[in-house]
């Protein structure tokens, strides 16, 4: 007959103060799994619109700070990347955020809107593709039907071939189709227009003002070099990135320029320090409630680390069995945070793996301060 383990039996033995522990390790691992969720929700929809564009290089100002912080400057830059060896194609990208109002009932919403040369597709989007002749029709956008349902039922319509038209910015449109991109921390929706349309929906603005450059190379050009290059012989008043870069610039600003990144850490630190704490009050009740049996125990030679050992598997023990239904309640609420909101809440094989490296060490951080009081314990005293 196969042993069964002490930590295990003393485990056992109080069934409620053991589901207790579990209860509170799972409800500190849903904690750290919704802040790393949101957090990881924040960056990954802030560059959703980076991610569709059709670009090796980006040239933005060097005073813009993100998509929803962009400076304009001169297309006369994009256009003299023209002139270096290995730029094949240059396009121009037009932002802002205007007030859109629900056709339905009549509120104002900001929304960010973004318009490009037809002739020049930017965007990796099939819908964007398919709509290109109607956005050179004047006063004309395509809708985002991932927007947040504030904006009114534009997708419902629109698929039930009915006319939309409303007001962007006090100016009178007509949405003429959709596409699929997702709301952000910094806009609720999108729109995408032609540069001509965007122009008349901003009258402050001017053309050949732009808020991004988007660069194509010639087939077997390096990036990195390209890149060099163009900044050598581009005056200072512009910035040049990587498709990558341009990803990793929109994530910085939100992760290092905004309180948000420190508040979901923060959060996650709580949710650790609050398990540590639950799994130190059940191992050290555990560990009082045992003395004699572990007085007796060293009496009859069993050493200091076997002891501790059988604390330390007690909150292995618990950590695994915690970690489970945190797990599981966690991705449902994943599933409900995204349908509620359109961010992308996905429970990655890396996030799962280092919350549960954050329980095996909360536990393991509670089981060295519980057994404290073993290391000194003289059985003399207790008999």
């Amino acid at each position: 007959m196969s042993k069964i383990p002490l930590a295990w039996l003393q485990l056992t033995r109080e069934k409620s103060r053991m589901i207790v522990a579990m209860a509170g390790i799972a409800f500190s691992n849903i904690l750290m799994f919704m802040q790393l969720g949101f957090e990881g929700a924040l960056y990954d929809s802030s560059a959703r619109l980076h991610s569709t564009l059709k670009a090796d290089l980006i040239m933005i100002s060097p005073r813009s700070k993100s998509l929803a912080y962009m400076r304009q400057f001169s297309s006369r830059r994009l256009y003299q990347a023209l002139g270096v060896n290995g730029v094949d194609s240059v396009s121009p990208l037009y932002i802002d955020f205007a007030d859109w109002k629900n056709p339905i009932n009549a509120d104002y919403r900001a929304i960010f809107v973004f318009g490009f040369e037809p002739e020049k597709p930017v965007f990796n989007l099939p819908e964007v593709n398919q709509n290109i002749n109607k956005l050179k029709l004047p006063d004309t956008i395509l809708f985002d039907r991932s927007s947040r349902s504030e904006y009114g039922p534009i997708a419902t319509e629109l698929e039930q071939n009915k006319k939309v038209v409303t007001e962007l910015s006090n100016y009178r449109i007509k949405t003429v189709g959709l596409f699929t991109l997702g709301p952000s921390f910094a806009a609720d929706g999108n729109l995408i227009t032609s540069d001509q349309n965007f122009l008349r929906l901003f009258k402050n603005r001017r053309d050949g003002e732009i808020d991004a450059g988007l660069i194509s190379l010639k087939p077997g050009v390096d990036k990195q070099k390209a890149l060099d290059n163009l900044s050598v012989k581009l005056p200072k008043d512009v910035k040049l990135l990587t498709y990558e870069g341009f990803i990793e610039f929109e994530k910085e600003y939100w992760r290092t320029s905004t309180p948000i990144g420190f508040m979901f850490a923060l959060g996650t630190g709580m949710g650790f320090v609050v398990g540590t704490v639950i799994v130190y009050q059940i191992l050290f009740t555990d560990v009082n409630e045992h003395l004699a049996e572990y007085a007796t125990l060293k009496a009859m030679g069993f050493t200091d680390k076997y002891l501790l050992s059988v604390v330390f598997q007690e909150a292995l023990i618990l950590a695994v069995l915690g970690y489970i239904p945190g797990l599981g309640i966690s991705l449902g609420l994943y599933e409900l945070t995204k349908a509620a909101t359109f961010l992308p809440m996905v429970m990655s094989v890396s996030r799962s793996l280092l919350v549960f490296v954050l329980t095996i060490l909360m536990c393991t951080i509670s089981g060295a301060i519980a057994v404290r009081k073993l290391g000194a314990l003289d059985p003399a005293d207790i008999f």
